[in-house]
Formats: C-alpha cells, structure tokens, sequence
C-alpha cells in the first residue's frame, strides 16, 4: 500500500490564518502542536482500515518489545508515546480484539500481566512497513544532520 502524504510549505501564521505578529516562542510552541497533530492525523489514516488506534497500537509495539514476555499494566503506562491514555481501557479493547491476552499469575491472583498475542504480532508485521513509509516521508523532507540536530533541540525542549 503506498502512502501519499502532501506537504505544503507555509508559515504557520498562514496556516492559522492570522496577520498578527507573534513573538517567535509562540510560532515554535504552536508549529510544533501543528506538526505534531499533523502526523498524528497521518498515522491514524493508516492505522484506520484495521480498525485499531494510534494508542492501541502503542501498547501493542510496547508488548512486541518485551519479547514474549508479558508486562503489568504500569509498565504500559510508563513507555506510552501518550501518558493520557487510558492504559486499562485500551488493553480491554485489544483483548476483545484478540490482540493481545491478560494472564493471571498463579502466585498471586490479584497480578495481571497483558501479553501480545500472535493476532497482535502478525497485525504488527502488515502496519510496520506502512508506518515506516509515512516515517520516512516525513523526516525525508530535511537532512540527516538536520534530523539529528532536531532530536537533540526537542530533546532539550522536553528537559
């Protein structure tokens, strides 16, 4: 599946339609929730014909990554892209999906652990190329060195 995605260069006070002059920390703040929602609109397009979220495919990477290893739900929440999510109601949601399972340990009961299923992982292994492409396309646009230096600046802006 090929994934276009159109960008069209233009200030942000463009974008936003405004002639007011605005101090530049205010362009950065709102380029980047632009940029920012801009590529989430991307991902949820692709995620969107398999009926699953960008936040449901979120914990689903994260379950891949724990190598068949099952994680608690405070593990999730911590390596969520999105600390608002609600971590419990996407789990209920991709269990009903048979996308991932909820084991019990024997040990103690009141312990649930989530694992991703095969379900889950063969749904991975069809929606990595695709996102990957939408990934490339977008950091496509600037340099390697660019990439890098942006990385560190939003780095930076989050400490």
């Amino acid at each position: 599946m090929y994934v276009q995605i159109l960008f069209i260069q233009m200030k942000i006070e463009e974008l936003l339609k405004t002639n007011n002059d605005m101090p530049d920390s205010k362009k950065l703040v709102l380029n980047i929730i632009v940029t920012a929602n801009f590529i989430s609109e991307k991902l949820t397009e692709v995620l969107k014909p398999f009926s699953i979220s960008s936040q449901q495919f979120n914990v689903l990477r994260i379950l891949r990554g724990q190598k068949n290893k099952p994680a608690n739900l405070s593990t999730i929440q911590e390596r969520m892209v999105s600390k608002m999510s609600n971590t419990t109601r996407l789990v209920d949601k991709l269990v009903e999906k048979n996308l991932c399972e909820r084991i019990v340990c024997p040990s103690n009961r009141r312990k649930i652990e989530i694992r991703i299923t095969s379900k889950g992982l063969e749904l991975l292994k069809k929606l990595d190329p695709l996102i990957e492409e939408i990934e490339n396309n977008i950091a496509g646009k600037i340099n390697k060195k660019e990439i890098l230096s942006l990385n560190t600046k939003l780095n930076e802006l989050r400490s």
